[in-house]
Parts: C-alpha cells; sequence; structure tokens
C-alpha cells in the first residue's frame, strides 16, 4: 500500500469491559465453526445508540443483547437462541437484528422481548445474516454472509423495501459483511471480508446497482468487518486481523489509523456522544467497548419505516 500523505495514527481508550457477572467461558457451536473450537465467554458486535445516549451491542456466541449506559454501566436486555450480530433501530424502540441463525429478529429494548422479523426469502433459507442499515425511505439493506469466502463467493446483500419486496442486489461476494450508504445514497459500501477488501456500487434510479468496484483493499489474515460513515463522506473501517479502524477520504485513501493494545479484533463501530463525535468500537477478544474523540460527527444512523 503506498501512501503519498502518510496517515495519522492514534490509539482507543478503553471505555467499559463486559462485567464478569456475564461472561460464560466455554466452547459453543459458533466458537467451533469461526474460531478455530476455542472456549469464549463473549463477543461483541453491532454497537448502535438509542436517543439517550445508551449503547447496545449483541453477543453473538451467547445469543444476547447488552445495553451500557453513558457510564459504563451494563444490562442483560434480551438473550434467545440464536447468534445476533448487526443492530439498527427499527423506531424509537424496538431493535432489528440479523440473527445468523435465524434471520431478522426484533427485539424490545425496554421488555427484552424478541420476535421473528423475516426468517427466510421465498422459502430459502438465508446463508446467515450479518449485518444491516436503513436510508431514510426506510429501504433496509443487508448481509447474507454465512460461510461464504474466496472458495465459495456466492454472498448475498438484500434490499428489502418498507412494501416487503425483497431484492437481491448482489450474489457474488466472498463474506459480505458490513454495510453503510454514503452520505447522499448514492453509493453502497460493503466490505467483503475474505476478499480483504471493501466494495462499492452506485444504486440506480430503478432501485438496481450497476459497476460494482473494490474500493480499498487491506491485508492481513482477516479483513475489513464493519462500517461507518461520517458526515464528511469519510468511510472508518473495522478490520479485525488488524486491530485497526481505518478512516478513508473519498480517494479510499487512510487519513487516519485508529489502533488499540487492548485484545487484537476491533469488529465494529458506531458514534455516540451528545455531538456523535466520539468513535466507539466493539473489541471482541477482550470484550471491551472503545473509544476515541474525532473531528467530525458521525452520519445520523437511519432507522426503519416502522
Amino acid at each position: 500500500m503506498l501512501l503519498l500523505n502518510p496517515p495519522d495514527i492514534r490509539s482507543l481508550d478503553v471505555f467499559t469491559v463486559l462485567p464478569e457477572r456475564f461472561r460464560q467461558r466455554r466452547r459453543t457451536a459458533w466458537s467451533d465453526a469461526n474460531l478455530g473450537g476455542r472456549e469464549v465467554d463473549s463477543f461483541l458486535e453491532g454497537p448502535v445508540f438509542d436517543d439517550a445516549g445508551n449503547l447496545y451491542v449483541t453477543d453473538i456466541p451467547f445469543g444476547r443483547v447488552f445495553r451500557i449506559d453513558p457510564q459504563g454501566e451494563w444490562a442483560l436486555v434480551a438473550q434467545w437462541d440464536g447468534e445476533p450480530n448487526g443492530m439498527k433501530f427499527l423506531n424509537s424502540t424496538e431493535l432489528l437484528v440479523t440473527d445468523y441463525r435465524n434471520g431478522l429478529m426484533v427485539v424490545d429494548s425496554r421488555s427484552g422481548a424478541v420476535r421473528p422479523y423475516l426468517g427466510r426469502r421465498n422459502t430459502e433459507a438465508f446463508k446467515g445474516l450479518n449485518d444491516l442499515t436503513f436510508d431514510s425511505q426506510g429501504n433496509l439493506y443487508f448481509t447474507d454472509q454465512g460461510q461464504t469466502g474466496l472458495h465459495d463467493p456466492t454472498g448475498r446483500v438484500y434490499r428489502l423495501s418498507p412494501s416487503g419486496r425483497l431484492d437481491p442486489l448482489l450474489v457474488n461476494v466472498p463474506s459480505p459483511n458490513g454495510i453503510v450508504l454514503s452520505p447522499d445514497e448514492r453509493f453502497l459500501f460493503v466490505a467483503a471480508t475474505r476478499g480483504n477488501c471493501v466494495w462499492r456500487m452506485p444504486l440506480l434510479a430503478d432501485g438496481g446497482v450497476a459497476k460494482a468496484g473494490q474500493f480499498f483493499t487491506s491485508y492481513g489474515p482477516s479483513g475489513p468487518d464493519g462500517l461507518a460513515m461520517d458526515q464528511g463522506g469519510r468511510l472508518l473501517v473495522a478490520n479485525p486481523g488488524l486491530a485497526y479502524v481505518w478512516v478513508l477520504n473519498h480517494r479510499a485513501e487512510p487519513v487516519e489509523v485508529l489502533r488499540t493494545d487492548t485484545g487484537a479484533s476491533l469488529t465494529n463501530l458506531a458514534f455516540g456522544g451528545p455531538d456523535r463525535k466520539t468513535l466507539y468500537c466493539t473489541e471482541s477478544v477482550s470484550g471491551s467497548i472503545l473509544r476515541i474523540g474525532m473531528d467530525q460527527p458521525g452520519l445520523p444512523v437511519a432507522r426503519g419505516p416502522g
């Protein structure tokens, strides 16, 4: 990677850590398939903020959703027989969750009640959902990753309209993961984890995509995961294999690299704080939430039509 202007290197600080009372170290079916069979006590993902400044995160192998208040105190919101990953608010109180095992699920952030939202497409099961984002019109974009990769580049990206129409936009991605829209909603970005890159594609007037291209190429043992966008149009990329967050300008040049000595797997990220100028990251190895101040606020996160 040739860089004419070296990026600024900054360090993330620990905001809070999963309390011991919530840790349950053991092997799970998920860790057998994804972590080489080692024991785990958590694997945090899917950060998203509510209107009161509370941070919600998922714990994939144990089917949990946690709420973390602005002081860093944790509470268990819900737990079910699933593998929840990405989350966005469907409305002011309900979370829409990509569940690898069950499809799209809804979690009531007040009561903890869990209900199905979309489990299959035309009676065909999904490969294993990963992440999601809404546009300003209520269209939902989500990734169907499963165990795809360079050996099987058949990961899918879907769009679900407010009317319920479900369209596959891409069917050939090697491990589609994080997903985000540009500020003007003209371009869709998708992390292709096993391809170690981020794809960029125009969204056409008829709702389709065309001219999908490789926007950014990373390196290392595990490629881009969660994505976020700031109001200036910079794309932020969580890269677990490097424990980096890449901050990319419109030319996909890294202008900042955010690093940590806490754990080794930054999985996802979200902007929070009163002015949305604090970046929060899930670190899955240590069960930590990391944070750092940014010079530009994050793009407001759209909610669903309901």
